[in-house]
């Protein structure tokens, strides 16, 4: 923060800050493997993506970002972490509400790696609900710059939760599947993957399993995926960089297929995790 490593637990952002007072940021996250960082350019590319559209300007270079996060890595000592890059909008000198004025801030953060699903939902599956509440549309908020509006995300939640099951999926305007709280889905019917195309968030793992079906020869495509559609799948998964590609086996009160983990859905987890060892993938953090 401000260029100054500290301990996460001394870092603080000012309650003035349009970040936290409008949500008015965005950020990526990356996440370290054995002491490699996945697919990092894909992050920074994506990151500097949502900064320009959000005629927001870093404080640092590319490289320069690249090195802070190494660093925050290094000096965490974390051999797996989840690290985070974040720009805010900041805050104006003036306390004026011209956001051109605002001098944009930029955070990183490492902490140490932790997945959406638990060891035990990894090896069943997980139960998903899915909610009623509508995802943001892209007229209002464009999905593919990273943001924290998640009060949609947040209510589709506390509905799963009160309906029994682990986590949720909420719908686009048209009521077909769209994605969850810091996640894509896919099915596999026949063997064919397909992905929701609408009101996402276009996520690196999530192109990740584009990459890995095209090296083993596997169809997948993005396109509306109704919510019967996704019940009658023979497989179902979902996609996260916190946590990578991750077993459904129930949606509301329907098992998918035999309720089962799918050999497709294990082909992919098992090519995914071996690909962290790939030096085109992956790059190594220096530790002190």
């Amino acid at each position: 923060m401000d260029g100054q490593y500290l301990p996460i637990s001394e870092a603080k952002v000012s309650v003035l800050d349009w970040g936290f007072l409008h949500s008015d940021a965005t950020y990526d996250t990356v996440h370290v493997w054995n002491g490699h960082f996945f697919r990092l350019n894909l992050h920074l590319d994506r990151f500097f993506r949502g900064v320009e559209r959000l005629r927001m300007k870093l404080p640092f270079a590319r490289s320069e970002i690249e090195l802070i996060l190494k660093n925050c890595v290094a000096l965490s000592g974390h051999k797996s972490a989840y690290v985070e890059m974040i720009c805010t909008r900041g805050t104006s000198p003036t306390f004026s509400r011209d956001p051109r004025q605002a001098e944009n801030r930029f955070i990183a953060f490492a902490v140490p790696f932790g997945s959406v699903a638990t060891k035990e939902q990894l090896e069943r599956g997980l139960h998903i609900a899915i909610s009623d509440t509508v995802r943001i549309p892209p007229e209002s908020i464009d999905p593919s710059i990273k943001n924290y509006h998640w009060l949609d995300l947040v209510k589709g939640l506390f509905d799963a939760y009160e309906y029994g099951a682990e986590t949720a999926l909420i719908v686009d305007i048209n009521g077909n599947v769209a994605e969850g709280p810091g996640f894509n889905v896919f099915l596999a019917k026949n063997k064919q993957l397909k992905t929701p195309a609408h009101s996402v968030l276009p996520g690196i793992t999530r192109q990740t399993v584009f990459d890995l079906c095209a090296e083993v020869g596997l169809s997948a495509i993005a396109a509306d995926v109704s919510r019967d559609e996704l019940k009658d799948a023979d497989e179902v998964f979902i996609t996260s960089t916190a946590g990578g590609i991750m077993p459904v086996t129930r949606i509301d009160n329907t098992s998918i297929a035999n309720g089962q983990v799918g050999r497709v859905t294990r082909q992919l987890m098992d090519l995914y995790w071996k690909k962290h060892a790939d030096p085109a993938w992956s790059t190594p953090v220096l530790y002190p």
